[in-house]
């Protein structure tokens, strides 16, 4: 294959005593004509390669059969009023609903019929306290630079924004519904409905990433803001001090912990917390003493499993929401002793969302499961009976293929004992396979359906999943082993399971895949500059890939908790161990590499992948191809159905067609040439 020709110069930065080479550093320039002229004749090698795929259309296709299932979202509710998002599969995008008693629901947001170009995606909504107003944050293009408006829920009518630089914005509505506290430009502001958002009073001015929180009632504010290895927190209470000056009172600050906070219907203060137990425990204070000497367990830590939810039903009933080797379980517990009574029944052995109460108590609860097969419906448990039903199913059927579920436990270079789940059809012998991972951040690879995975398996492959360290699948230290100056460990892991995949005659090397994007595509990265024999082909998606410049772009910056920062000396020497991009090597015949970006990304910049892809293509020494596909318009997070399915169906093509894999639903082996 012929590649665009890219000029490596001679670009070094001298860092902490080190010369840090960058010969593609003119790439980092997404307007330099020198740029897009390279990016241009990449898009065409892309196309040029895309059109070979054996079975391209028919994978896109099945992949949107299987997405047809659409989605239906938990309820949200106030009062008798419950809101909730659902989407069939005619939509693009899913739409907030409203079901008000005795009328027909009624759409109150629908992204796509506001914008048929389908690039517009609802980010975040919350609805006041009594359900009469919704602020809601919408953006264009995948750039989730959002803007706030306030809508009259009765007759539909904005009535207040846009409000500019709101990414994501956590929202907490005051009582009258004439105000509340958001996040604008990373610093918690006060909004008074009708008037200019320059004149909101700013209560928190540091630029970090904060959540907010407030009881039922509207008494009590709770404000957390991300932290070197954890989050800081302050309770006000907002019945002794006013809006525009609320008394905040420390809760926990440095302690590199993470604790989550809310006031019960009850008045007491649940604390959630990795403070002296890293899988989690429950605990409870009075609100007015807040402080973690004034704590007291209320459900300790378990040893195997991780907390992660509760909720308080029945007034006399709390619920736990656990994650065991990272399948849910939830237990039933005496309110005021922690006393464990049972189970909450589940459909399987799945993922069980976040659990949703009525604000001011009541026995029911509501939350999502799904699982490799099953797409995720709404299930409602009711305390007083014990019995959990499904509530409200996805609005559309799919038939699902038959397959079965591994669960595999590996051990990595350092001898730790790693988990990894397998899917795959009933059959013997050594099958095209797709290994995934994450491995950062505290993020779970937890069971859940998806129209990528079962077309790949139905088809006669085997996808599996690594929960390697550095995720939330064993508690927080399992994340902070694969993070900062133990990242390596990740790496380890994903190859520990590559090789495991071999050895138990699940692969070969030239029949494996590696896939990840994100920290994902970071991975994925590492592994095949360290590993690449053990691979036939890679999948980066949106990745992280120049570890020395990554905090120069996107939301770099918010990350050196997790990587650490290239302006220290010791932890640069971290960095450059394992960067993908300075550890790419000349003549390594390197697997078969798809780079896909987003240039809506404004989390991760694509000028990783354009880097990396330029090294690549110069350094490799086989014939297996280097490619980038580049995609406008969609960014980091949501986007169109359509667009996912577009690009999901290519991932499964260019892997099928570098491992060996038949087209969907058995179709003939692909042409490996």
């Amino acid at each position: 294959m012929i590649y665009p020709p890219a000029e490596r110069e001679p670009v070094v930065d001298h860092l902490g005593g080190r010369a840090v080479s960058d010969p593609y550093r003119w790439l980092e320039d997404s307007g330099d004509p020198r740029t897009l002229g390279w990016l241009a004749a990449q898009d065409e090698l892309w196309r040029g390669h895309a059109d070979t795929l054996p079975g391209r259309e028919e994978w896109r296709a099945r992949v949107a059969g299987l997405s047809g299932a659409g989605m239906i979202g938990p309820p949200l509710w106030r009062g008798e009023r419950r809101f909730f998002l659902r989407r069939t599969a005619a939509q693009e995008h899913p739409v907030l609903h409203l079901s008000d008693p005795g009328r027909a629901d009624r759409v109150l947001i629908d992204p796509g019929a506001a914008d048929p170009d389908g690039l517009t995606t609802l980010d975040h909504w919350q609805p006041d306290l009594e359900g009469r107003l919704l602020a809601y944050q919408l953006s264009r293009s995948g750039d989730e630079q959002a803007r706030l408006y306030v809508m009259d829920v009765g007759t539909g009518r904005i009535v207040d924004g846009p409000i500019d630089r709101c990414r994501y914005a956590p929202v907490a509505w005051l009582p009258d519904g004439k105000a509340f506290y958001y996040v604008r430009a990373r610093r918690v502001c006060l909004h008074r409905l009708g008037t200019p958002a320059e004149d909101d009073v700013v209560i928190l001015a540091g630029e970090r990433s904060y959540g907010l929180g407030i009881s039922h009632d509207g008494r009590w504010l709770t404000v957390s803001a991300a932290a070197p290895g954890g989050n800081d927190l302050w309770l006000a209470d907002l019945s002794v001090s006013p809006p525009e000056s609320p008394g905040l009172r420390v809760i926990q600050e440095g302690s590199g912990t993470v604790t989550v906070p809310a006031v019960g219907p009850d008045g007491r203060l649940y604390l959630l917390t990795t403070l002296g137990a890293p899988r989690g425990r429950l605990c409870v204070a009075d609100p007015a003493r807040p402080e973690p000497g004034d704590w007291s367990d209320l459900v300790a830590s378990d040893p195997e499993a991780v907390i992660g939810d509760f909720a308080v039903v029945d007034g006399s009933v709390l619920l736990i929401g656990w994650t065991r080797h990272a399948t849910s379980e939830i237990s039933v517990h005496d309110l005021a002793t922690g006393e464990r009574l049972g189970r909450v029944p589940l459909p399987g052995l799945g993922s069980a969302g976040r659990m949703s109460t009525r604000p001011g108590g009541g026995h029911e609860v509501w939350f999502t499961y799904t699982d490799s097969v099953t797409p995720g419906g709404v299930h409602r448990y009711d305390a007083r009976t014990g019995r959990t039903s499904l509530w409200a199913a996805v609005p559309g059927a799919v038939e699902v293929p038959e397959l079965e579920t591994h669960r595999i436990v590996y051990t990595s270079a350092d001898g730790t004992p790693v988990r990894m789940v397998v899917l795959a059809r009933p059959g013997t012998g050594p099958r095209p396979t797709i290994l995934y991972g994450y491995g950062g951040f505290g993020r779970p690879l937890a069971p859940s359906y998806s129209g990528y995975v079962l077309p790949w398996v139905e088809a006669g492959g085997v996808f599996a999943l690594a929960q390697v360290r550095g995720g939330g699948e064993e508690g927080a230290e399992w994340h902070r082993a694969g993070m900062l100056d133990r990242k390596q460990n990740v790496f380890d892991d994903f190859a520990a399971a590559a090789e495991r995949l071999i050895a138990d005659g699940w692969t070969t090397a030239g029949q494996l895949g590696a896939c990840g994007e994100s920290n994902g595509g970071l991975l994925v990265g590492a592994a095949l500059t360290q590993r690449p024999e053990l691979f036939a082909a890679a999948v980066c998606s949106a990745p992280l890939l120049d570890m020395v410049r990554y905090e120069r772009s996107g939301l770099g910056p918010s990350w050196r908790s997790e990587y650490g920062s290239a302006d220290d000396p010791e932890q640069l020497g971290w960095l450059l161990g394992y960067s993908p991009y300075h550890r790419v090597g000349k003549g390594v015949d390197y697997p078969a590499t798809l780079l896909t970006t987003f240039g809506g990304d404004s989390r991760v910049d694509p000028l990783h992948a354009r880097k990396m892809c330029a090294a690549l293509q110069w350094a490799t020494s086989g014939s297996r191809p280097i490619l980038l596909r580049h995609e406008a318009d969609v960014g980091h997070g949501s986007r169109a159905v359509s667009r996912s399915v577009g690009l999901a169906a290519d991932m499964l093509a260019f892997f099928a067609r570098h491992t060996g894999l038949g087209g969907p639903r058995g179709t003939a082996p692909a042409d490996r040439r």
